[in-house]
């Protein structure tokens, strides 16, 4: 016969287990709400993530870039800015791991805890008990980790984990739209601007497409600079130049 504690507990689980597809639903609409752009998104994750995941009191999200240099973006909370201030500087902790090895991490008392020996006891000193990082996204060289935090010990358990796991796959879908439209708004942009400029090339010098193309091409290759840097340069310097 299961005790009075058991019985709550199934009770809890139970109650998370039919809220959890309507809870999940609500933040897929939010999210697509805010897809403007990546600031924006990642603004909407680190809210969100801290009224849909248990135990979370501050989050952010953690972008490693192809340089393997760190930003944070979307801070909710000083806790979660200290945090990860302290990775950054000493290029260790728990952000970082999720991000790169696109895995889970779990801290369950911040002040114990030995893998990231120096962060760690540093992280306790200003508060952390303990957090929860999940892995958004891997393209190429570019990783990207959402961090949870708490200033309770254990604050994290299996609930956490498993609505935590549900949001960072929406948060990833939603995120990893943006990107891809924003890279095509880019590319477009580049297309236009190397139009433009191949337009008062071969205006100017009574030039073919080709012709102008391969001028601009030759520009780019001398100064050592992309085809639509010397495009901007060529259209801002205006057909007189």
């Amino acid at each position: 016969m299961d005790s009075p504690q058991d019985e709550i507990q199934k009770t809890a689980t139970a109650e998370i287990t039919v809220a959890l597809p309507a809870r999940m639903a609500s933040v897929a609409r939010l999210l697509r709400q805010e897809s403007r752009d990546s600031p924006t998104i990642l603004r909407a994750i680190s809210a969100s993530a801290v009224q849909s995941i248990p135990g979370a009191e501050y989050a952010s999200v953690t972008l490693v870039g192809d340089d393997s240099e760190l930003a944070s973006s979307a801070i909710v909370g000083d806790l979660a800015a200290e945090s990860d201030r302290l990775q950054a500087e000493l290029n260790e902790g728990p952000c970082i791991r999720a991000a790169l090895d696109s895995d889970t991490i779990s801290i369950e008392r911040m002040a114990t805890e030995t893998r990231w020996p120096e962060f760690s006891a540093r992280a306790a000193e200003i508060g952390i008990g303990s957090m929860l990082c999940f892995c958004l996204y891997v393209e190429g060289d570019n990783f990207a980790s959402l961090n949870l935090h708490s200033s309770a010990t254990e604050a994290f358990d299996d609930d956490s984990r498993s609505v935590g796991g549900l949001f960072a796959a929406h948060a990833a879908i939603a995120l990893s739209t943006v990107r891809e439209k924003e890279r095509v708004r880019a590319s477009l942009t580049q297309r236009d601007l190397i139009g433009q400029a191949k337009g008062m090339i071969m205006e100017r010098f009574r030039l073919g497409h080709s012709d102008a193309f391969e001028l601009l091409a030759r520009l780019s290759r001398e100064r050592g600079v992309t085809l639509s840097a010397v495009a901007a340069q060529i259209i801002e310097a205006g057909p007189g130049a």
